[in-house]
């Protein structure tokens, strides 16, 4: 499952996880965004239990994503013990994003 993420809970839900945890940065208006959330979606199922996925949408919570400088979306994030180990720009295919969950866990 997805986890929506804002500015409100970042701090908990991401920072503080125990377990890996993939930030999406977003938006409703970016077309290649759209192409990214299926995949994003299956890996969320595929590693329930593994890893938090979870989506932010930039328009909504300008605080994490000027934190994190999010200039291009969709932007991903992977994040283990609250700190960025790994990240993706743009639209890529799913072999790409597994194996940067793969080399998390």
């Amino acid at each position: 499952m997805t986890i929506e993420v804002n500015d409100a809970n970042f701090e908990e839900i991401v920072l503080k996880s125990d377990k890996p945890v993939i930030v999406d940065f977003w938006a409703e208006w970016c077309g290649p965004c759209r192409m990214v959330s299926p995949i994003v979606s299956e890996l969320s199922e595929e590693y329930e239990g593994q890893v938090v996925v979870t989506k932010l949408d930039v328009d909504s919570n300008p605080g994490v994503s000027a934190k994190y400088g999010i200039r291009n979306i969709p932007t991903i994030l992977f994040f283990n013990n609250g700190e960025i180990v790994d990240k993706q720009v743009g639209a890529v295919p799913k072999s790409n994003l597994e194996a940067k969950l793969q080399a998390l866990l």
